[in-house]
């Protein structure tokens, strides 16, 4: 459980463009297994700027994993396991607005789930149930931060934007996207849920910085979006996006006050306590820690 005095320690998930986090001091590789799964692969933890960075790539070596395929509940465990304090999501996105053009940056505050069942959306369920609150699903504090740190990495930063997420892997119908910006939205991806679920459920304060790679269709009637273009621009947004990281080591506060998110499930799991059974505990003991005995109570 992270608490007031706490050194930070930023979880990065890196999204497409992003497989490495840059340079980071002590660098190790170190492999991480979860009980819900395999995550997209190893973790690389050192520090930046004096703080402790660990980062996964969300898609794997190589982009081998297609949103639907990510296992979103691993990845989010690991990062817990490895002591992480907030999640910072960097993900690439597409535009819904004229004013949020191809690399900029998006400090998303807001999100609209449209992916379907093929994702788990929950760490509970399985004879310990929670219901976490999940009306503001992004925590102001890091947000401000990674905006102001994208900033001063020299990009063009939005702070505030509503995220519509969508299954993938293919894009959106014109007609959907035009429904979309109808809906209020302001970019789009394929990424963002259940991830920022699942990191409120393991008690983790989640930032999702979106880079914007191209408009979606919903702007010329005769253009569609081009993969050629996404990973040009990508490539550029990468770089800023290492950058952003650089900033954000260097300005964290000498000490991380605890947020409201950290203890967010002491109101949220509503099975008893001596009716968690053993089994579900036992996966639980990463996510929710510091609420698990695993030599207490419990049936079998």
């Amino acid at each position: 459980m992270a608490k007031a005095g706490d050194d930070w320690h930023i979880g990065v998930i890196g999204g497409s463009g992003l497989y490495e986090p840059g340079a980071l001091e002590d660098a190790q590789e170190i492999a991480v297994k979860s009980a819900f799964g395999e995550p997209s692969g190893p973790v690389v933890t050192g520090r930046i700027g004096g703080r402790r960075f660990t980062f996964i790539a969300r898609h794997g070596a190589g982009h081998r994993l297609s949103p639907s395929r990510v296992d979103y509940r691993a990845n989010i465990d690991v990062l817990k396991r490895c002591g992480v304090t907030d999640v910072l999501a960097i993900s690439a996105i597409g535009s819904l607005r004229e004013e949020f053009a191809p690399g900029h940056f998006v400090v998303v505050d807001q999100l609209i789930d449209r992916t379907s069942g093929l994702r788990e959306r929950s760490f509970f369920g399985d004879g310990i149930v929670a219901h976490v609150p999940l009306a503001d699903p992004v925590c102001p504090r890091l947000s401000a931060m990674a905006a102001g740190a994208a900033d001063k990495a020299g990009a063009t930063v939005h702070q505030g934007g509503t995220y519509v997420a969508i299954e993938g892997p293919q894009f959106s119908t014109r007609a959907e996207s035009l429904l979309y910006r109808d809906w209020g939205a302001h970019v789009i991806g394929m990424t963002a849920m259940p991830e920022a679920r699942l990191a409120r459920e393991a008690e983790l304060p989640y930032a999702l910085v979106g880079m914007v790679t191209d408009y979606d269709c919903w702007r010329d009637a005769g253009a569609d979006v081009e993969v050629a273009e996404i990973m040009r621009t990508m490539a550029a947004n990468a770089d800023n996006a290492r950058a952003l990281l650089a900033e954000l080591g260097a300005a964290l506060p000498a000490e991380r006050e605890a947020s409201p998110i950290d203890t967010v499930l002491d109101a949220a799991i509503v099975t008893p306590r001596d009716a968690w059974p053993v089994a579900a505990s036992a996966r639980l003991d990463a996510v929710a820690g510091r609420l698990v005995g695993l030599l207490g109570e419990g049936k079998a």
